[in-house]
């Protein structure tokens, strides 16, 4: 069998803003390492590891490695780690005046010919002077990349101002906002299972399709992340990136071809034809919750007010939408949004459900049900189609759903790369198809502030919801794959 060629790159800068901070730690270097330890990379690139304050070089590193070792302790053991690590610099910038950039700007001197990635691993508002002390340094050109980590301010106003700041020191076709469930396998094969396969992109509409569901659980509470979720919420925390840019995945009209600008069209007539809330259907067609004391695999865990220290709050932990795309294809299929901490158990997948079949003609005369595909996207990579099949045995017709599974772990023994990993390299590259646009950023915040804005005129109120449980009553599981669509109402 002939084997792939693998893709090499040319030598890069790649500086982390923000290179101390969680976020850099558990995914962006060891996304990199993998990169170099599989032959993707080079180890002539080099990492500027930029933080505000002054750190110790070798505990740096230790916590690095240390995070290497996490995916596989052969990993943080092994030679290229060694090598890796060698490529690191700390470099202290505590503020946006040309004398905290001098460093810098003589290290990245030393490397002429490599392009500059600057990561901005920071929390949005620090975007804007970031770019503009680059650019006033003179540490921008023409193959400079940014790539920008989510959450892209907290209003379509804000991300405007952001996006201004940013554009000012970058073009567009530089930016790179990243949103990290684009670059998990089963969302990429989103594309190939629809495009690919004749059965379904000719089932893939209202016609065929009842109802399509999307949910990311999370058994975790806030964490250490409390003081930015109490102002941000489950709403804009996870459905004004993740859950809306899997529905645009899903709904998306087949692109002329498989290229950014094309791919990014598609998804942008998907937002744009989302239908706007209203004062008339804020209350049944979204719940707000707040999870409460309760237990998660037999051990409590305290309330959410517990967790962010306070003796009020508003913001929800659990959010349920039902969503319709107003156009030819979707025209009246609710798509079912959901997403809470201190469910169960973590995961998130897309059910596409079926209608069923018109009629039955089978003794038993029940409906019988319908067809499922089940694209899961963690933790667990996989996808099922459920369809119907006869028992064995001479008890007549019996018929059970049975899923037929393509599971990523079991198929592809080889290890299976972060999603980080795709991304960083898919910014090396130049590619970015899975990279939100500016219009497309600022078409998702316009359908969220319907929903932000309603939810302030009729005072929603938030639910509250015990601690792994699957989230308020309106908003129940009733089984493995299906949830309560029967509507949100409150009352």
């Amino acid at each position: 069998m002939r084997k792939t060629k693998k893709e090499t790159f040319n030598p890069f800068n790649f500086i982390i803003f923000g290179g101390d901070g969680d976020l850099a730690l558990r995914k962006i270097y060891p996304a990199l390492f993998h990169r170099l330890y599989d032959g993707q990379i080079t180890p002539d690139f080099q990492i500027f590891a930029i933080c505000r304050r002054e750190r110790s070089l070798v505990e740096f590193k230790k916590s690095v490695l240390d995070f290497i070792s996490e995916s596989g302790l052969e990993f943080g053991k092994s030679d290229m780690a060694t090598v890796f690590l060698e490529r690191i610099q700390l470099v202290q910038v505590s503020d946006y005046s040309p004398e905290s950039y001098s460093y810098l700007k003589s290290a990245l001197k030393l490397h002429p010919k490599a392009p500059s990635i600057f990561y901005f691993s920071t929390p949005s508002s620090a975007f804007g002077p970031i770019a503009s002390a680059l650019k006033e340094n003179g540490l921008i050109d023409e193959r400079s990349k940014v790539v920008l980590e989510k959450p892209l301010g907290h209003s379509l106003a804000t991300a405007q101002e952001i996006n201004s700041q940013v554009g000012a020191a970058f073009q567009e076709n530089q930016v790179y906002r990243i949103d990290h469930y684009l670059g998990k396998e089963t969302v990429q094969n989103l594309m190939v299972l629809r495009f690919a396969n004749h059965l379904f992109e000719q089932a893939w509409n209202s016609q065929h399709i009842e109802n399509v569901q999307i949910t990311v659980a999370e058994s975790l509470g806030v964490q250490s992340r409390a003081g930015y979720y109490d102002q941000s919420g489950a709403l804009l925390d996870m459905v004004q990136n993740h859950l809306l840019q899997l529905l645009c995945l899903v709904a998306m009209e087949p692109p002329h071809k498989l290229e950014a600008d094309f791919v990014r069209n598609e998804k942008l007539k998907v937002l744009y034809a989302l239908r706007p809330f209203s004062k008339k259907n804020i209350k049944t067609q979204s719940v707000k919750g707040q999870y409460t004391r309760g237990k998660i695999a037999g051990k409590s865990v305290s309330s959410y007010l517990e967790d962010i220290e306070k003796f009020d709050s508003k913001t929800e932990t659990f959010v349920a939408l039902t969503a319709f795309v107003d156009n030819w294809r979707w025209k009246g299929v609710p798509f079912y949004l959901r997403t809470g901490k201190r469910m169960p158990k973590r995961y998130s997948e897309i059910v596409i459900n079926f209608r069923p079949v018109a009629h039955n003609i089978f003794p038993s005369g029940e409906e019988i049900p319908a067809n499922k595909l089940i694209v899961r996207l963690q933790p667990e990579e996989r996808i099922e189609l459920v369809q119907m099949t006869k028992i064995p045995g001479p008890g007549g017709y019996r018929y059970k759903p049975i899923a037929l599974k393509l599971d990523f772990v079991d198929n592809f023994k080889e290890r299976f790369p972060e999603a980080y990993e795709r991304l960083i390299m898919d910014v090396v590259r130049g590619n970015q198809t899975l990279f939100m646009r500016q219009d497309e950023l600022e078409a998702s915040w316009t359908w969220i502030e319907s929903i932000t804005k309603n939810w302030k005129d009729v005072q929603m109120p938030v639910v509250l919801y015990e601690a792994g449980t699957w989230g308020p009553g309106q908003a129940v599981m009733i089984d493995d794959h299906v949830w309560n669509t029967k509507g949100y109402a409150l009352d």
